[in-house]
């Protein structure tokens, strides 16, 4: 996968602002990305030493409208929690590095 479609964006909420005191990183990546496309590319744009990634699928939320039909209000996504090495500097989505 190419490296600069992996990484679509951090995701903000309160729990992932929480995480950050451990070095830890949610961001939405592609639905095709694997764990070692989201560390390549997190190590070529950011320069960053990544220790683990943890990648899962966010199901779609659906409700029923009419008979048999249903209605998506939230569509699938993939995420992905990046934990970075102690030696690392901390993650600046922010600063993204084109080469």
């Amino acid at each position: 996968m190419e490296f600069s479609r992996t990484i679509l964006g951090p995701v903000v909420t309160e729990k992932a602002e929480r995480l950050k005191t451990k070095r830890t990183y949610v961001m939405h990546v592609a639905q095709g990305a694997t764990k070692v496309d989201i560390k390549a590319a997190l190590r070529h744009f950011y320069d960053v030493e990544v220790e683990d990634v943890r990648v899962f699928n966010v199901r779609p939320k659906e409700r029923p409208v009419g008979q048999g039909r249903t209605m998506q209000k939230r569509a699938p996504a993939r995420k992905a929690l990046v934990t970075l090495t102690s030696k690392s500097k901390p993650l600046d989505l922010a600063v993204f590095k084109h080469r």
